[in-house]
C-alpha cells in the first residue's frame, strides 16, 4: 500500500525546486533517501546539492535510511553559510 508524504524545500532548494512544496506517494517501506532520489530525479538542479543537504521528518533532523510513515513531512535543508 503506498504511502503519502509531503516534501518541504528550504533556501537553494527552493530554488532549484521551482517551489516550496510538492506531495509524493511512494511504495511502503521507503526511506528519506528514496524520497530524495525521486525529488532529484524531478529536479535535476537539487541532484548536485544532494551531499550537502540535511533532511528533516516532522521536524527531527533524519538519517538517509530511515523509513517513512504515511502522513510524514520532510524537509529538505540546505547548507547554512556564516
Amino acid at each position: 500500500m503506498p504511502i503519502h508524504v509531503r516534501l518541504l524545500y528550504f533556501g537553494q532548494a527552493r530554488e532549484a525546486a521551482g517551489k516550496g512544496e510538492e506531495d509524493y506517494m511512494l511504495p511502503d517501506g521507503s526511506s528519506v533517501d528514496d524520497l530524495v532520489e525521486r525529488s532529484s530525479q524531478a529536479h535535476s538542479q537539487l541532484q548536485e546539492m544532494r551531499g550537502s543537504m540535511q533532511t528533516a521528518v516532522n521536524e527531527e533532523i533524519a538519517a538517509p535510511g530511515q523509513l517513512l510513515a504515511d502522513g510524514d513531512v520532510v524537509a529538505l535543508l540546505p547548507p547554512v553559510a556564516g
